[in-house]
């Protein structure tokens, strides 16, 4: 396994259990994400399926139908844990579990194949933005506390639609009439404009890695470059908090932290 290069501090965590967020620099090591970024491009090139498509969503910018322009433009690579030997090591690795540790305040964790287990893309020209909302909004657990951790496999920026958040949102309690049927929060009511108003733009390099919180708000742009930024994104949970049956959460098991 790759050495842990950029481990979290007291501060760090201090700012996570604040914020919802956290920036880690530089935590995978260089070849790690060479061979990780090798891997998703392969994919992408192969449609490798699973695949949702940016038409699937729909989300502002998404191509209308399969048989307009770009209809085909892959928007993530699902399933990413089986996918490669490389993924698997990093989703396992002393970086991510030493990390998340400390976050969690223990280390008997699970890593969840039904939620952002994937390479997220973003494609030049046929990209769609992601409104405001909380990753909780499609995912039944016993309890609303799991952390994304989304490694950069290029350069993140507002120009090429890296993630915007809300810090400190997930504390915070907000009434239904605050979202739209989507689960989106309404943008013409005046105090999620305030909100909003709030939000700090997290752009990164290869190999930082943004650990976030289950209920914390986070949008994106669309990707306004020539290039397609891709990014590794995996999920975590306590192994006590278990996700309740009969839904998507569960639907595949969990890797036991202990396995990796």
């Amino acid at each position: 396994m790759d050495p842990v290069l950029n481990a979290l501090s007291d501060i760090d965590v201090a700012a996570f259990h604040r914020d919802g967020f956290v920036v880690c620099h530089d935590l995978a090591a260089e070849s790690s994400v060479d061979e990780m970024r090798r891997v998703a491009e392969e994919h992408l090139q192969d449609q490798l399926a699973p695949v949702e498509y940016e038409v699937d969503v729909q989300y502002p910018g998404s191509p209308e139908s399969r048989q307009a322009s770009g209809g085909h433009t892959a928007r993530r690579l699902l399933h990413a844990y089986s996918r490669h030997e490389a993924l698997r090591k990093w989703a396992t690795s002393d970086a991510v579990k030493d990390s998340l540790g400390r976050l969690f305040g223990h280390e008997k964790l699970h890593l969840s194949q039904c939620h952002h287990n994937c390479i997220m893309t973003k494609h030049p020209g046929f990209s769609s933005a992601t409104l405001w909302h909380q990753d909780n909004r499609f995912w039944s657990f016993d309890e609303e506390n799991l952390i994304s951790v989304w490694l950069s496999l290029s350069q993140e920026t507002e120009r090429n639609g890296c993630l915007r958040v809300i810090p400190g949102t997930h504390l915070a309690q907000f009434e239904p009439g605050r979202f739209d049927a989507g689960l989106f929060l309404r943008p013409d009511l005046q105090e999620n404009k305030a909100l909003i108003a709030k939000s700090f733009l997290v752009e990164l390099n290869r190999g930082d890695v943004l650990f976030f919180h289950s209920r914390l708000f986070h949008a994106a742009g669309r990707n306004l470059t020539n290039e397609t930024k891709l990014s590794l994104v995996f999920t975590y949970h306590e192994a006590s908090n278990r996700p309740i049956k009969e839904t998507r959460s569960a639907r595949f098991p969990a890797i036991s932290f202990l396995e990796g």
